[in-house]
């Protein structure tokens, strides 16, 4: 296969190959190109019961990376070579971690335990730490919902670390542009995106014409209120007019200003709302409540 490029006659011969040699659903299985950017392969297998890889040699990892995220249970069917013939050889996720991937071919990966949905709102203990202090996730649940995320869409996301993860998976085929100004927190997100097996995520360390060269343009971005803000949205304006924007602040009189700010850059609409979360300290039997911060939105 020249290239490694699996084009339509590659991927129906897989179909065939696998079709011939064991009972399985066709319609239920999610079709998967690694060779190309930004695809994720560990959130596929978590949400899906088949999934059809198509890989090149290398990625020496890959099985125990597929392991250290709970998919070791999950059963792969292969074979030798780079071409859909010979026998078809099984095994669990778990006994291949010390191997890799020697051709150029196609691997099903079955995983009894997926899930059919991706669930919005993580929790924060499934995050890395590192120097990042964590919105809670029912605020970032509300968040992911005022971002209206496409499964393609590009979206730069200004010191949310744990918004870029989510996003990055909301959107498995687009790309999440993460900026961070804190080297620490820049390594965080790296982390995290290892950690969850994101290859659609670019980490850069400030917004400019220059780090912005050469990366998709933003349909949207999500942007924690701060003293760069001003300057961050006229870049980003400029690269697309069109594009929307979510900001989250703590700061009601930086909430009450930003109506007027978004207009002068041509957001037409906008939108204001705050969140309040309490939860219930049984040791107390007192509700806790965490910090309510205002959410804005805006349209052109």
């Amino acid at each position: 296969m020249e290239n490694h490029i699996f084009n339509n006659s590659h991927i129906l011969a897989w179909l065939q190959y696998y079709a011939d040699n064991m009972h399985i659903d066709l319609e239920r299985v999610r079709l998967l190109d690694i060779t190309r950017k930004n695809k994720n392969l560990i959130p596929m297998v978590e949400s899906h019961h088949a999934v059809l890889v198509f890989t090149e040699a290398g990625h020496p990892d890959i099985f125990y990376r597929m392991w250290n995220a709970g998919l070791g249970d999950c059963e792969v069917w292969y074979n030798e070579g780079s071409d859909p013939v010979g026998p078809i050889l099984h095994s669990p996720v778990r006994e291949m971690i010390n191997r890799g991937i020697n051709a150029s071919a196609a691997m099903l990966i079955l995983n009894p335990n997926a899930r059919s949905t991706y669930k919005i709102g993580m929790r924060n203990s499934d995050f890395i730490r590192g120097t990042v202090r964590y919105v809670g996730s029912e605020i970032r649940a509300v968040i992911l919902n005022k971002m209206h995320l496409g499964s393609q869409d590009t979206v730069c996301i200004i010191s949310g670390a744990s918004i870029a993860v989510e996003s990055a998976m909301v959107a498995p085929e687009g790309t999440v542009i993460a900026v961070e100004y804190s080297q620490q927190d820049r390594r965080t997100v790296e982390e995290n995106a290892e950690k969850f097996g994101l290859n659609n995520i670019t980490v850069i360390d400030k917004v400019s014409e220059e780090t912005m060269k050469g990366l998709p343009i933003p349909s949207l971005t999500f942007l924690v209120a701060s003293a760069s803000m001003e300057q961050e949205i006229e870049c980003l304006r400029k690269l697309n007019p069109q594009m929307e924007i979510v900001i989250y602040t703590l700061d009601f009189r930086c909430a009450a200003s930003l109506p007027e700010l978004l207009e002068k850059y041509g957001f037409r609409e906008t939108e204001v709302i705050q969140i309040s979360v309490s939860k219930l300290n049984p040791g107390k039997n007192t509700f806790d409540t965490e910090p309510a911060p205002w959410i804005v939105s805006g349209t052109p």
